[in-house]
C-alpha cells in the first residue's frame, strides 16, 4: 500500500503480547491519546468463557463448546475512556476477571468455532470505528488484523510480567494467596496460549517488538504513540 493509500485507509494498531505485558493498560492509554477506539479482545474470550461457565457447558468439552458458542451475544465497547463488555445485556466486566474464568479461558479460546466468531466481532469493530481502532489481544497482527496499519508484539519478562499482575491485584483488595495463584498461571497460560493450534499467540513477522521490562509506562505509551503517528499520519488529540 502506498502512502496515498494509507493516508485514507482505516487506522487499525494491532498490540499482541503475552499476559501481563501490558496490553490492555497501554493499549487504551495509545487509543485515547489518537483519539481512536480501543477493542479488549481478551475480554471477548473472558466474556465467552463467563456465559460457559454461568451455563454449565464442560468447557473441556471442545464440541460442547462449539455448539454452545453461538447463542451468547457478545457487545464489546470501544470507547478508550470507558470501554465496556456485556453478554446477553449483562455487564461483566467485574466478573470475567475473577480466578475461575481467568484458570479457564485458555481453554476455550483454543476452540476454533469461539474464535472464528469472535474475529468476527472483532473486525466489525473495526469496520465502524470512526477514526481507528487500537486492538490488543493475542492473535491480532498475526490472524486478525494482517494488513493493520502498525503491528507490536508487546512483551516483557515472566519476573516482570508476574510482578505488574501482583501489583495489580493487590490494588484491587485481592488477598495474597488467590496472587500467588493468579502469578503462577502466567507461565501455563504463555504455554497454552502459544501452543493451540488455532491462531496461537506469536510475533508476526513485520511486527514491532517492544519489551517493556525495563520501560516505564509512560515510556512505553510515548514509544508506541510515536510509531503509530509516523506511520499513519495521526497526532495527540
Amino acid at each position: 500500500m502506498d502512502t496515498a493509500d494509507r493516508a485514507h485507509a482505516p487506522v487499525v494498531v494491532a498490540i499482541d503480547g503475552p499476559s501481563g505485558s501490558g496490553k490492555s493498560t497501554v493499549s487504551r492509554a495509545v487509543a485515547a491519546r489518537l483519539g481512536l477506539s480501543f477493542l479488549d479482545t481478551g475480554a471477548m474470550y473472558r466474556a465467552m468463557t463467563w456465559w460457559m461457565l454461568a451455563n454449565e457447558v464442560d468447557v473441556d468439552d471442545a464440541e460442547a463448546v462449539a455448539v454452545a458458542c453461538a447463542k451468547p451475544v457478545i457487545v464489546s465497547g470501544t470507547d478508550a475512556a470507558g470501554p465496556t463488555i456485556t453478554v446477553d445485556g449483562q455487564d461483566v466486566s467485574g466478573p470475567i476477571r475473577g480466578p475461575e474464568v481467568t484458570a479457564q479461558v485458555s481453554a476455550v479460546a483454543a476452540v476454533p468455532q469461539v474464535r472464528a466468531r469472535l474475529v468476527e466481532l472483532q473486525q466489525r469493530c473495526a469496520r465502524v470505528a470512526e477514526r481507528g481502532i487500537v486492538a490488543e489481544g493475542r492473535d491480532m497482527g498475526s490472524v486478525v488484523f494482517p494488513d493493520a496499519t502498525v503491528k507490536i508484539f508487546l512483551t516483557a519478562s515472566e519476573a516482570a510480567r508476574a510482578g505488574r499482575r501482583a501489583a495489580e491485584l493487590r490494588a484491587k483488595g485481592v488477598d495474597e494467596a488467590t496472587i500467588t495463584a493468579m502469578a503462577a498461571d502466567l507461565a501455563r497460560r504463555d504455554a497454552a496460549d502459544s501452543s493451540r493450534e488455532t491462531a496461537p499467540l506469536a510475533q508476526a513477522a513485520d511486527a514491532v517488538r517492544v519489551d517493556t521490562s525495563e520501560l516505564t509506562l509512560d515510556q512505553v505509551i510515548a514509544t508506541i504513540a510515536a510509531l503509530v503517528e509516523e506511520r499513519a499520519g495521526l497526532s495527540a488529540v
